[in-house]
Protein backbone atom coordinates (compact mmCIF):
# COMPACT_ATOMS: atom_id res chain seq x y z
CA UNK A 1 0.00 0.00 0.00
CA UNK A 2 3.26 2.35 0.40
CA UNK A 3 3.91 2.40 -3.25
CA UNK A 4 0.34 4.78 -3.57
CA UNK A 5 1.46 7.05 -0.64
CA UNK A 6 2.40 10.39 -1.34
CA UNK A 7 6.29 11.22 -1.19
CA UNK A 8 5.52 13.85 2.19
CA UNK A 9 3.49 10.70 3.82
CA UNK A 10 6.24 7.97 3.06
CA UNK A 11 8.77 10.92 4.70
CA UNK A 12 5.98 11.46 7.81
CA UNK A 13 5.91 7.34 8.27
CA UNK A 14 9.85 7.42 7.98
CA UNK A 15 10.18 9.70 10.71
CA UNK A 16 7.52 9.13 13.13
CA UNK A 17 8.35 7.69 16.60
CA UNK A 18 4.75 5.74 15.89
CA UNK A 19 5.26 4.17 12.51
CA UNK A 20 4.40 1.21 12.96
CA UNK A 21 0.34 2.49 14.34
CA UNK A 22 0.74 4.75 11.18
CA UNK A 23 1.51 2.24 8.98
CA UNK A 24 -1.21 -0.43 9.94
CA UNK A 25 -3.65 2.92 9.94
CA UNK A 26 -2.41 3.85 6.43
CA UNK A 27 -2.87 0.22 5.21
CA UNK A 28 -6.67 0.42 6.35
CA UNK A 29 -7.39 3.66 5.03
CA UNK A 30 -5.89 2.51 1.77
CA UNK A 31 -7.63 -0.74 1.98
CA UNK A 32 -11.28 1.26 2.31
CA UNK A 33 -10.69 3.53 -0.96
CA UNK A 34 -9.21 6.76 0.76
CA UNK A 35 -7.47 8.84 -1.22
CA UNK A 36 -3.73 9.27 -0.96
CA UNK A 37 -4.78 13.13 0.06
CA UNK A 38 -6.89 12.14 2.63
CA UNK A 39 -4.49 9.39 4.26
CA UNK A 40 -2.04 11.62 5.00
CA UNK A 41 -4.42 14.01 6.40
CA UNK A 42 -5.84 11.68 9.12
CA UNK A 43 -2.21 10.48 9.22
CA UNK A 44 -0.46 13.74 10.28
CA UNK A 45 -3.56 14.14 12.65
CA UNK A 46 -2.84 11.09 13.98
CA UNK A 47 0.38 11.85 14.63
CA UNK A 48 0.03 15.06 16.46
CA UNK A 49 -2.58 13.16 18.88
CA UNK A 50 -0.65 9.71 19.72
CA UNK A 51 1.43 11.87 22.14
CA UNK A 52 -1.35 12.52 23.91
CA UNK A 53 -2.72 9.42 24.85
CA UNK A 54 -1.84 6.69 27.90
CA UNK A 55 1.41 4.96 26.54
CA UNK A 56 0.22 1.14 25.44
CA UNK A 57 2.69 -1.10 23.61
CA UNK A 58 1.85 -1.35 20.13
CA UNK A 59 -1.17 -3.52 18.73
CA UNK A 60 -2.82 -3.00 22.40
CA UNK A 61 -6.69 -1.80 22.34
CA UNK A 62 -7.49 1.86 22.74
CA UNK A 63 -9.83 2.90 25.11
CA UNK A 64 -12.87 5.28 23.40
CA UNK A 65 -12.51 7.47 26.63
CA UNK A 66 -8.98 7.79 26.36
CA UNK A 67 -9.47 8.66 22.47
CA UNK A 68 -12.06 11.25 22.67
CA UNK A 69 -9.92 13.11 25.72
CA UNK A 70 -6.60 12.96 23.29
CA UNK A 71 -9.07 14.52 20.27
CA UNK A 72 -11.07 17.02 22.40
CA UNK A 73 -9.04 20.17 21.15
CA UNK A 74 -9.91 23.33 23.02
CA UNK A 75 -9.76 25.74 20.51
CA UNK A 76 -8.61 26.11 17.00
CA UNK A 77 -10.03 27.21 13.64
CA UNK A 78 -13.55 25.42 13.25
CA UNK A 79 -12.17 23.78 9.73
CA UNK A 80 -9.37 22.10 11.93
CA UNK A 81 -11.68 21.01 14.88
CA UNK A 82 -13.55 19.60 12.15
CA UNK A 83 -10.85 17.62 10.09
CA UNK A 84 -9.28 16.24 13.81
CA UNK A 85 -13.17 15.00 14.55
CA UNK A 86 -13.13 13.59 10.94
CA UNK A 87 -9.52 11.47 11.62
CA UNK A 88 -10.74 10.67 15.27
CA UNK A 89 -14.30 8.80 13.52
CA UNK A 90 -11.79 7.06 11.28
CA UNK A 91 -9.19 5.46 13.26
CA UNK A 92 -12.18 4.29 15.40
CA UNK A 93 -13.66 2.55 12.64
CA UNK A 94 -10.29 1.11 12.54
CA UNK A 95 -9.55 0.17 15.96
CA UNK A 96 -13.29 -1.08 15.65
CA UNK A 97 -12.24 -3.45 12.53
CA UNK A 98 -8.96 -4.42 13.84
CA UNK A 99 -11.00 -5.58 17.42
CA UNK A 100 -9.05 -3.04 19.29
CA UNK A 101 -11.39 -0.62 20.33
CA UNK A 102 -12.34 -0.85 24.06
CA UNK A 103 -15.25 0.79 25.73
CA UNK A 104 -15.16 1.44 29.23
CA UNK A 105 -17.49 1.81 32.16
CA UNK A 106 -20.56 1.92 29.48
CA UNK A 107 -21.90 -0.98 30.63
CA UNK A 108 -25.34 -0.84 33.09
CA UNK A 109 -27.42 -3.64 34.67
CA UNK A 110 -29.25 -4.22 31.82
CA UNK A 111 -26.51 -5.63 29.46
CA UNK A 112 -26.56 -9.36 29.65
CA UNK A 113 -30.63 -9.17 29.42
CA UNK A 114 -29.94 -7.14 26.58
CA UNK A 115 -27.56 -9.84 24.92
CA UNK A 116 -29.84 -12.95 26.20
CA UNK A 117 -33.02 -11.15 24.35
CA UNK A 118 -30.83 -10.62 21.11
CA UNK A 119 -29.86 -14.05 20.91
CA UNK A 120 -33.17 -15.07 21.58
CA UNK A 121 -34.48 -12.89 18.76
CA UNK A 122 -31.70 -14.69 16.25
CA UNK A 123 -31.65 -18.39 16.99
CA UNK A 124 -35.77 -18.93 18.43
CA UNK A 125 -37.68 -16.53 16.50
CA UNK A 126 -35.34 -16.19 12.93
CA UNK A 127 -35.48 -12.91 12.77
CA UNK A 128 -33.27 -10.35 9.98
CA UNK A 129 -30.80 -8.14 11.63
CA UNK A 130 -32.73 -4.93 10.65
CA UNK A 131 -35.75 -6.29 12.76
CA UNK A 132 -33.41 -7.24 15.45
CA UNK A 133 -31.73 -4.01 15.42
CA UNK A 134 -35.67 -2.10 15.99
CA UNK A 135 -36.56 -4.00 18.85
CA UNK A 136 -33.22 -3.53 20.37
CA UNK A 137 -33.73 0.22 19.71
CA UNK A 138 -37.22 0.00 21.22
CA UNK A 139 -35.84 -2.51 24.63
CA UNK A 140 -33.29 0.10 25.23
CA UNK A 141 -35.48 2.75 25.26
CA UNK A 142 -38.19 1.02 27.50
CA UNK A 143 -35.44 -0.17 29.75
CA UNK A 144 -34.07 3.34 30.04
CA UNK A 145 -37.20 5.23 30.60
CA UNK A 146 -40.16 2.81 31.60
CA UNK A 147 -38.09 2.66 34.77
CA UNK A 148 -37.23 4.76 37.43
CA UNK A 149 -33.65 5.34 38.76
CA UNK A 150 -32.70 2.22 40.63
CA UNK A 151 -36.01 0.13 40.23
CA UNK A 152 -35.57 -3.50 39.72
CA UNK A 153 -37.02 -4.98 36.77
CA UNK A 154 -38.97 -7.29 38.92
CA UNK A 155 -40.87 -4.67 40.62
CA UNK A 156 -42.25 -3.20 36.98
CA UNK A 157 -46.26 -2.55 36.62
CA UNK A 158 -48.80 -2.56 34.48
CA UNK A 159 -48.58 1.51 35.23
CA UNK A 160 -44.97 1.86 34.37
CA UNK A 161 -45.59 0.42 31.03
CA UNK A 162 -48.63 2.39 30.24
CA UNK A 163 -46.64 5.74 31.28
CA UNK A 164 -43.95 4.66 29.20
CA UNK A 165 -46.31 4.05 26.03
CA UNK A 166 -48.07 7.26 26.48
CA UNK A 167 -44.75 9.16 26.76
CA UNK A 168 -43.99 7.18 23.10
CA UNK A 169 -47.39 8.54 21.83
CA UNK A 170 -46.59 12.24 22.28
CA UNK A 171 -42.62 11.52 20.22
CA UNK A 172 -44.23 9.38 17.40
CA UNK A 173 -47.49 8.36 15.22
CA UNK A 174 -49.89 5.87 16.18
CA UNK A 175 -48.87 3.71 13.05
CA UNK A 176 -45.13 3.69 14.28
CA UNK A 177 -46.11 3.24 17.93
CA UNK A 178 -47.86 0.15 17.03
CA UNK A 179 -44.76 -1.42 15.93
CA UNK A 180 -42.88 0.22 19.11
CA UNK A 181 -46.19 -1.62 21.09
CA UNK A 182 -45.42 -5.09 19.28
CA UNK A 183 -41.91 -5.17 20.13
CA UNK A 184 -42.53 -4.22 24.00
CA UNK A 185 -44.62 -6.94 24.14
CA UNK A 186 -42.42 -9.54 22.65
CA UNK A 187 -39.83 -8.41 25.16
CA UNK A 188 -42.56 -8.39 28.41
CA UNK A 189 -43.40 -11.87 27.27
CA UNK A 190 -40.00 -13.43 27.11
CA UNK A 191 -38.87 -11.65 30.47
CA UNK A 192 -41.91 -13.63 32.03
CA UNK A 193 -40.92 -16.53 30.69
CA UNK A 194 -37.77 -16.05 31.64
CA UNK A 195 -38.91 -15.69 34.68
CA UNK A 196 -37.58 -11.69 35.25
CA UNK A 197 -41.04 -10.27 36.09
CA UNK A 198 -43.53 -11.81 38.34
CA UNK A 199 -46.39 -11.44 36.34
CA UNK A 200 -47.18 -11.15 32.57
CA UNK A 201 -47.22 -7.54 31.76
CA UNK A 202 -48.07 -8.17 27.68
CA UNK A 203 -51.45 -6.92 27.84
CA UNK A 204 -51.01 -3.22 26.36
CA UNK A 205 -53.48 -1.63 24.16
CA UNK A 206 -52.56 -1.25 20.81
CA UNK A 207 -53.44 2.26 19.15
CA UNK A 208 -56.07 2.06 16.32
CA UNK A 209 -54.89 2.89 12.46
CA UNK A 210 -56.99 2.82 9.60
CA UNK A 211 -56.46 2.04 6.10
CA UNK A 212 -56.21 4.98 4.09
CA UNK A 213 -57.12 7.65 6.81
CA UNK A 214 -53.72 9.46 6.14
CA UNK A 215 -53.90 12.18 3.28
CA UNK A 216 -52.45 11.90 0.02
CA UNK A 217 -48.27 12.36 0.10
CA UNK A 218 -47.74 12.65 -3.69
CA UNK A 219 -46.17 15.73 -4.45
CA UNK A 220 -47.23 18.09 -7.17
CA UNK A 221 -45.70 17.57 -10.23
CA UNK A 222 -44.69 21.11 -10.51
CA UNK A 223 -43.25 20.62 -7.16
CA UNK A 224 -40.85 17.80 -8.22
CA UNK A 225 -39.23 19.75 -11.00
CA UNK A 226 -38.90 22.56 -9.25
CA UNK A 227 -36.52 20.47 -6.84
CA UNK A 228 -34.82 18.58 -9.52
CA UNK A 229 -34.12 21.71 -11.43
CA UNK A 230 -33.12 23.27 -8.52
CA UNK A 231 -29.55 21.35 -7.80
CA UNK A 232 -26.50 23.34 -8.28
CA UNK A 233 -25.06 20.72 -11.16
CA UNK A 234 -21.64 22.80 -10.62
CA UNK A 235 -21.47 21.16 -7.16
CA UNK A 236 -19.63 18.18 -6.50
CA UNK A 237 -22.49 15.91 -5.86
CA UNK A 238 -24.96 18.09 -7.87
CA UNK A 239 -25.10 15.69 -11.11
CA UNK A 240 -24.96 12.50 -9.29
CA UNK A 241 -27.80 14.20 -6.86
CA UNK A 242 -30.35 15.09 -9.63
CA UNK A 243 -29.19 11.70 -12.22
CA UNK A 244 -30.76 9.81 -8.71
CA UNK A 245 -34.03 12.39 -7.79
CA UNK A 246 -35.02 12.14 -11.63
CA UNK A 247 -34.87 8.26 -11.51
CA UNK A 248 -36.86 8.71 -8.42
CA UNK A 249 -39.00 10.42 -9.77
CA UNK A 250 -39.38 9.34 -13.14
CA UNK A 251 -39.49 5.45 -12.69
CA UNK A 252 -40.65 5.21 -9.12
CA UNK A 253 -37.31 3.24 -7.97
CA UNK A 254 -36.81 2.73 -4.09
CA UNK A 255 -33.82 3.97 -2.49
CA UNK A 256 -32.62 0.55 -1.85
CA UNK A 257 -32.55 -0.33 -6.08
CA UNK A 258 -30.92 3.03 -6.87
CA UNK A 259 -28.16 2.09 -4.58
CA UNK A 260 -28.09 -1.72 -5.97
CA UNK A 261 -27.46 0.05 -9.75
CA UNK A 262 -24.41 -0.73 -11.50
CA UNK A 263 -22.37 0.76 -14.55
CA UNK A 264 -23.36 -2.40 -16.55
CA UNK A 265 -27.84 -1.67 -15.64
CA UNK A 266 -27.92 0.23 -18.49
CA UNK A 267 -28.44 -0.74 -21.88
CA UNK A 268 -27.39 1.70 -24.16
CA UNK A 269 -28.37 0.27 -27.33
CA UNK A 270 -32.00 -0.61 -26.35
CA UNK A 271 -32.64 2.30 -23.80
CA UNK A 272 -33.22 0.04 -21.53
CA UNK A 273 -32.37 0.41 -17.39
CA UNK A 274 -32.28 -3.39 -15.51
CA UNK A 275 -33.72 -3.06 -11.67
CA UNK A 276 -33.16 -5.49 -9.41
CA UNK A 277 -36.40 -5.45 -7.06
CA UNK A 278 -35.19 -5.90 -3.71
CA UNK A 279 -38.97 -6.97 -2.53
CA UNK A 280 -39.98 -8.69 -4.87
CA UNK A 281 -36.37 -10.27 -5.81
CA UNK A 282 -37.31 -9.91 -9.62
CA UNK A 283 -35.68 -8.02 -12.52
CA UNK A 284 -37.74 -5.13 -14.01
CA UNK A 285 -36.84 -3.79 -17.52
CA UNK A 286 -37.70 -0.14 -18.14
CA UNK A 287 -37.53 1.83 -21.01
CA UNK A 288 -35.51 5.06 -20.70
CA UNK A 289 -36.43 8.05 -22.44
CA UNK A 290 -34.10 10.34 -24.36
CA UNK A 291 -34.28 12.63 -21.64
CA UNK A 292 -32.99 10.34 -19.46
CA UNK A 293 -30.78 8.85 -21.56
CA UNK A 294 -29.44 12.32 -22.05
CA UNK A 295 -29.54 13.34 -18.05
CA UNK A 296 -26.99 9.84 -17.92
CA UNK A 297 -24.40 10.03 -20.76
CA UNK A 298 -23.82 13.85 -18.56
CA UNK A 299 -23.48 12.64 -15.50
CA UNK A 300 -21.44 9.40 -16.78
CA UNK A 301 -19.21 12.56 -18.61
CA UNK A 302 -19.27 14.93 -15.62
CA UNK A 303 -18.58 13.02 -12.34
CA UNK A 304 -18.66 9.31 -12.43
CA UNK A 305 -16.32 8.15 -14.81
CA UNK A 306 -13.61 10.06 -13.29
CA UNK A 307 -14.07 7.79 -9.80
CA UNK A 308 -12.58 4.78 -11.90
CA UNK A 309 -13.70 1.33 -12.54
CA UNK A 310 -13.11 0.14 -9.17
CA UNK A 311 -16.50 0.20 -8.06
CA UNK A 312 -19.18 -1.69 -10.10
CA UNK A 313 -22.41 0.92 -8.78
CA UNK A 314 -23.84 3.40 -10.77
CA UNK A 315 -23.76 5.99 -7.54
CA UNK A 316 -20.68 6.31 -5.29
CA UNK A 317 -19.92 8.69 -2.11
CA UNK A 318 -18.35 11.96 -3.09
CA UNK A 319 -16.52 11.94 0.16
CA UNK A 320 -13.46 9.58 1.48
CA UNK A 321 -14.32 6.75 1.87
CA UNK A 322 -15.32 6.30 -1.84
CA UNK A 323 -17.53 3.79 -2.57
CA UNK A 324 -21.06 2.69 -3.20
CA UNK A 325 -24.04 4.85 -1.25
CA UNK A 326 -25.80 3.15 1.30
CA UNK A 327 -29.94 3.13 1.36
CA UNK A 328 -30.42 5.80 3.85
CA UNK A 329 -27.67 8.48 2.27
CA UNK A 330 -30.89 8.53 -0.68
CA UNK A 331 -32.99 9.90 1.88
CA UNK A 332 -30.65 12.29 3.00
CA UNK A 333 -30.01 13.21 -0.04
CA UNK A 334 -33.48 14.14 -1.14
CA UNK A 335 -33.97 15.94 2.46
CA UNK A 336 -30.63 18.51 1.56
CA UNK A 337 -32.17 18.85 -1.35
CA UNK A 338 -35.70 19.75 -0.45
CA UNK A 339 -34.13 22.06 2.35
CA UNK A 340 -31.98 23.80 -0.52
CA UNK A 341 -34.43 24.52 -2.56
CA UNK A 342 -36.90 25.58 -0.08
CA UNK A 343 -40.24 24.80 -1.52
CA UNK A 344 -42.59 24.83 1.31
CA UNK A 345 -43.21 21.65 1.68
CA UNK A 346 -42.65 19.66 4.99
CA UNK A 347 -42.06 15.80 5.54
CA UNK A 348 -38.97 15.73 3.49
CA UNK A 349 -38.54 11.74 3.34
CA UNK A 350 -37.30 10.43 -0.20
CA UNK A 351 -40.67 8.27 -0.49
CA UNK A 352 -42.97 11.43 -1.53
CA UNK A 353 -41.06 10.57 -4.92
CA UNK A 354 -42.49 7.34 -5.68
CA UNK A 355 -46.02 8.28 -4.52
CA UNK A 356 -45.97 11.10 -6.82
CA UNK A 357 -44.82 8.88 -9.64
CA UNK A 358 -47.58 6.27 -8.47
CA UNK A 359 -49.89 8.65 -8.69
CA UNK A 360 -48.92 10.26 -11.86
CA UNK A 361 -49.72 7.25 -13.37
CA UNK A 362 -52.96 7.00 -11.99
CA UNK A 363 -54.36 10.47 -13.24
CA UNK A 364 -53.02 9.29 -16.65
CA UNK A 365 -55.53 6.23 -17.08
CA UNK A 366 -52.66 3.72 -15.89
CA UNK A 367 -54.33 0.70 -14.08
CA UNK A 368 -53.67 -0.04 -10.82
CA UNK A 369 -51.82 -3.46 -11.62
CA UNK A 370 -49.59 -1.99 -13.97
CA UNK A 371 -48.42 0.31 -11.05
CA UNK A 372 -47.97 -1.36 -8.87
CA UNK A 373 -45.81 -4.37 -10.97
CA UNK A 374 -43.82 -1.21 -11.27
CA UNK A 375 -43.43 -0.05 -8.21
CA UNK A 376 -42.83 -3.95 -7.10
CA UNK A 377 -45.72 -4.95 -5.16
CA UNK A 378 -46.56 -8.22 -4.51
CA UNK A 379 -50.34 -7.62 -3.73
CA UNK A 380 -52.49 -5.01 -4.54
CA UNK A 381 -53.17 -3.30 -0.92
CA UNK A 382 -49.42 -2.27 -0.59
CA UNK A 383 -50.43 -0.03 -4.24
CA UNK A 384 -53.47 1.09 -2.94
CA UNK A 385 -51.01 2.50 0.07
CA UNK A 386 -49.71 5.08 -2.62
CA UNK A 387 -52.91 5.81 -4.04
CA UNK A 388 -54.93 7.60 -1.52
CA UNK A 389 -57.76 9.80 -1.95
CA UNK A 390 -56.88 13.02 -3.99
CA UNK A 391 -59.16 16.04 -3.17
CA UNK A 392 -58.84 17.53 -6.66
CA UNK A 393 -59.87 14.29 -8.51
CA UNK A 394 -62.95 13.64 -6.21
CA UNK A 395 -63.80 17.05 -8.23
CA UNK A 396 -63.67 16.07 -11.35
CA UNK A 397 -65.90 12.78 -10.51
CA UNK A 398 -68.37 14.71 -8.79
CA UNK A 399 -72.36 14.84 -9.82
CA UNK A 400 -74.24 18.87 -10.29
CA UNK A 401 -76.80 18.67 -7.83
CA UNK A 402 -80.09 20.52 -9.11
CA UNK A 403 -80.93 23.24 -7.34
CA UNK A 404 -83.99 22.66 -4.72
CA UNK A 405 -87.20 25.08 -5.40
CA UNK A 406 -88.30 26.40 -1.96
CA UNK A 407 -91.79 28.15 -1.39
CA UNK A 408 -91.22 31.15 0.31
CA UNK A 409 -91.88 30.77 4.44
CA UNK A 410 -93.27 27.00 3.29
CA UNK A 411 -91.82 24.13 3.49
CA UNK A 412 -89.68 22.28 -0.11
CA UNK A 413 -91.17 21.40 -2.56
Amino acid sequence: MTTDLLPKTRELLAQSPFCQDLAEFSAWLAANFYTPVIIHGHLYRLETILPRMRRLRRGAAREVDDLDRAFDLAQGPSSRLKNFRATCRAYKRFLLAMDRLRSVGTQDRFDALRSDYAQHLTELRGLSPSSRQHHAHAVTDFLARALRPGQLLNTLTLVDVERFVVLRSREISRHSLQHVVAYIRAFLRYCHDRGEIGMPLDSIDTPRTYRDELPPRALPWATVQRLIASIDRRSKAGWRDHCILHLMAHYGLRPSEVVTLRLDSIDWDKAVLRVTQCKTRSELLLPLAAQTLQILRRYLAHNRLRAGTVHAELFLRVTCPSGALKRTAIGDIFAKRVQAADLGFHGHYVYRLRHTFAMRLLTRGVGVKVIGDLLGHRNLESTCTYLRLDTEMLRGVAIDVPALDRCQGGRHA
